[in-house]
Parts: structure tokens; sequence; C-alpha cells
């Protein structure tokens, strides 16, 4: 569904279109559940965040007026549903990665440094390979520190604009770029180590 389409789809819901709520839902569980599944780590607590997420927006439509901030607004829920279950659990701790540790490996030569990036078209297996690549790519978010993790999920994932994601998030447009160019790299940097693992197998 495009961005078109879901402002209309939120115009009708808003209106009080009972199937296009139903629509809604459906379009909106499956987004809200990956997104609380990689923002809280557990399986559950990810079927609960979805399902308080999908109550707020129910109990609150008749707070949004602008239909084409809809998705903005789900996601702020959601956003705010996840901060709360994980205060009821136990905190990772929140800190700046460095960039320097996310360089991927290289030699200084005649003052300048040479990266070595692991070749990733050279492996074998390639659908073998896929499969693995998604599910390392999955882990490698996850694993990302909550400041960094929340960003690129609604940034790539969501396909968020960066204004979106500073709204949801409380942030400035400075913040989210800063923090979605080092979740990139922290991401690029686990695929690297992953892949030169491969080549050795």
């Amino acid at each position: 569904m495009d961005r078109q389409q879901e402002i209309d789809l939120a115009r009708a819901v808003l209106g009080g279109d009972t199937a296009a709520f139903d629509q809604f839902v459906e379009l909106y569980r499956t987004k809200i559940f990956q997104y609380s599944y990689l923002m809280c780590g557990q399986r559950e607590d990810a079927e609960e965040v979805s399902q308080d997420t999908l109550l707020k927006v129910f109990e609150n439509l008749n707070q949004l007026r602008e239909p084409e901030r809809m998705k903005a607004w789900v996601f702020r829920i959601a956003k705010n549903a996840c901060l709360m279950k994980r205060r009821r659990s136990i905190f990772a701790p929140k800190y700046e990665l460095s960039l320097e540790d996310l360089m991927p490996p290289g030699e200084w030569h005649d003052g300048e440094r040479r990266l070595e990036i692991a070749d990733w078209k050279n492996l074998p297996d390639a659908e073998y390979l896929a499969r693995e690549m998604s599910g390392a790519l999955r882990k490698a978010i996850a694993e990302l520190p909550e400041i960094y993790r929340s960003v690129v999920l609604l940034r790539d994932l969501e396909e968020m604009t960066t204004e979106e994601a500073a709204e949801i998030l409380d942030l400035s447009i400075d913040a989210v770029k800063t923090r979605l160019h080092r979740g990139r790299l922290a991401i690029r940097k686990k695929l690297d180590d992953y892949l030169r693992t491969a080549e050795r197998v």
C-alpha cells in the first residue's frame, strides 16, 4: 500500500467506515508487531504491545485531525507502549556508539587508511546465504542499542521520513540523522563480520 492509499484509508477510518477500520487493523497489526518485536525483543511483549497500541488507536481516533499523519501517530503510540513495557523490564544501558569501532577493518599506508570490506557477491549458495543474511540482518537490528534501533526501524523498515521519525521519537531532525547514520554503520559492521566468517567456512 503506497502513501496515498494509506492516507485514503485513514480518511475512511476517521469517517467511521467499519470495513476500512478492519482493513486498517489488518495492515497495521503486522507492522506494529514487527516494530514491537524488534524493539522489545520478546514475542509475548510484542503481541501485548500490538494489542495495546491498536486498542489505544481505537479509543483515541477522535484525537487525530489529519489523516496524512495517521502512520506517524500510530507508531508514536506503539513507541510509548514499548517504553512502558520496557520500564517493567530490565533496561539495556543507553550509550553512544563509537564511529571508530564501526569502521571496517583496514590498514594504514602512507598516512591513509585503506578499508577492507567483505566481498558479498563471491559467497557460495546464494539462496541459502540470502536466508542466512536476512536472519543476520534481523539479529544485527535487534542487537542495536534502543536509541539507534528505533530510528533504523522507522526510517529503513517503515520507510518514514526523517521528519516523521523525529516527531514520533521526540528528537530533533539532526539527532535522527546522526542516530540513523550510526545505526546503519553498526549494522553494516555486523554484516561485514558475518560475511567474513561465511567466506572462511
